[in-house]
């Protein structure tokens, strides 16, 4: 059984972009691009993956007019990244084009595992990944996920702003984060299902829950974040530089 990993990393960031920069008209890179200690936060998340030996191959998913420029930087800089086998393929607009992009590049057997893990998600440890690909043996699917510490409200949209309906229990709610570990055949056949319908869900387990098939959850870690705002750039900085990966 082999365990394939797909990170799409085809979008823009522009929660990561500066309102200076903005107003400046200044073209930054995108966020799974910016430097983390000197290092892109990309390939940070690639090297968790790369010394998981449980892992047979990984997929990225890219904007077309970064492919070139990432595929020299991984040769030239990170030539670690190649002792896994590694494709670099052409993302899309949305989180499920990119995935489902990389999806049809995966040779895969119906009961071998796929990981689908964000980009600029670099301090996953390698017991979480362990863990989900346990789960995901043993369940068909499994994520990586967090109990809410905060109190969960269920809102109505008005055009006054949002009204508090309910107060969802704690208990009840766990915050999502990746990887997401699916069965091949499963996973496959969520996304064709998906795209037949034109369903875009908001991650993979959405389209898993969907087709009606149960998704276990393994315990994440806070420090798993998702960098997506300058406030997180911050933070994976402070966890960088406090070995916390």
């Amino acid at each position: 059984m082999k365990v394939f990993v797909i990170v799409p990393a085809a979008g823009l960031g522009t929660r990561m972009i500066q309102p200076s920069a903005a107003k400046a008209k200044k073209k930054a890179p995108s966020k799974q691009f910016k430097e983390l200690g000197g290092i892109p936060i990309l390939v940070h998340t690639l090297r968790k993956f790369a010394a998981c030996p449980e892992v047979y191959e990984i997929v990225v998913a890219l904007r077309r007019n970064e492919i070139a420029g990432f595929r020299t930087q991984i040769e030239k800089q990170y030539p670690e990244l190649l002792n896994k086998r590694l494709q670099i393929v052409e993302g899309g607009e949305h989180r499920q084009d990119s995935v489902a992009s990389a999806l049809a590049k995966v040779t895969a057997d119906a009961d071998d595992i796929v990981l689908v893990h964000d980009g600029v998600r670099p301090f996953v440890t390698p017991e979480i990944i362990s863990d989900v690909i346990a789960a995901t043996r043993k369940n068909g699917a499994a994520i990586a996920g967090m109990p809410a510490m905060d109190t969960v409200k269920q809102v109505e949209r008005t055009a006054q702003g949002a009204l508090i309906k309910t107060t969802i229990p704690r208990a009840s709610v766990v915050m999502a984060q990746t990887p997401q570990g699916f069965r091949y055949q499963l996973l496959k056949k969520a996304f064709d299902e998906a795209a037949a319908d034109g369903f875009l869900g908001t991650d993979e387990a959405s389209l898993i829950e969907r087709a009606g098939h149960p998704v276990a959850v393994v315990m994440g870690s806070p420090r798993n974040l998702k960098i997506t705002t300058p406030a997180d750039m911050e933070l994976a900085e402070f966890y960088l530089k406090s070995n916390g990966q």
